[in-house]
């Protein structure tokens, strides 16, 4: 059984995302969850899923350390990309505002980036969704930021919560990618991973 695979290995999820944490455990994977700030700055001049890699990566690099043989540490950093610039967790309810007026109407990417880190190597994949939110007005935005305080995630929303049970008229390629972890990746990865 594809479960005898993971005999001996330990996963460690290095996310406190209950929304990744919550895929995880329906990909049926044991795991344990570890949670160190990390600051998400990264270099001028990156774009889409290389700020999602880069990211990804930095989380995984304050654990590197602690890391025992057959631990497999997941980090992982989700980016959305609208007109040429990321979308990354608003600072306040008017950044919010600002954010999902911006992508009312239009098209915009999700790219979930993934590493995968273990005492002898580190592989980093990403998957890229489309996503277009219908024309959002005003009092819809105002009511997703008071009553959804959508203030941990980037582009300042959540495709599972109201606003995008009312606003996404359609998608281009995985659901799950959107939330924050493209699981049927994560699984096929750590299939290969563990031979």
């Amino acid at each position: 059984m594809w479960k005898d695979k993971f005999e001996g290995y330990r996963i460690i999820l290095g996310s406190g995302s209950p929304r990744r944490q919550q895929f995880l455990r329906e990909l049926e994977i044991n795991f344990e969850v570890r949670i160190k700030a990390v600051d998400e700055i990264y270099p001028e001049g990156l774009k889409g899923a290389e700020i999602a890699d880069f990211l990804a990566q930095l989380k995984a690099g304050v654990f590197t350390d602690t890391l025992q043989q057959k631990d497999i540490l997941i980090t992982s950093d989700t980016v959305v990309w609208h007109k040429d610039r990321a979308l990354g967790k608003p600072v306040d309810a008017s950044d919010a505002f600002d954010m999902l007026k911006s992508l009312s109407n239009d098209w915009h990417e999700v790219i979930t980036a993934v590493c995968f880190t273990t005492k002898e190597e580190q592989l980093t994949v990403n998957q890229n969704t489309l996503v277009k939110f219908k024309e959002l007005s005003d009092t819809e935005i105002s009511h997703y930021i008071e009553q959804h305080s959508p203030f941990d995630k980037a582009g300042a929303y959540g495709i599972q919560d109201w606003i995008g049970l009312i606003g996404i008229e359609e998608i281009r390629g995985s659901y799950t990618n959107v939330v924050g972890m493209p699981t049927h990746l994560v699984y096929k990865t750590l299939i290969a991973m563990v031979g």
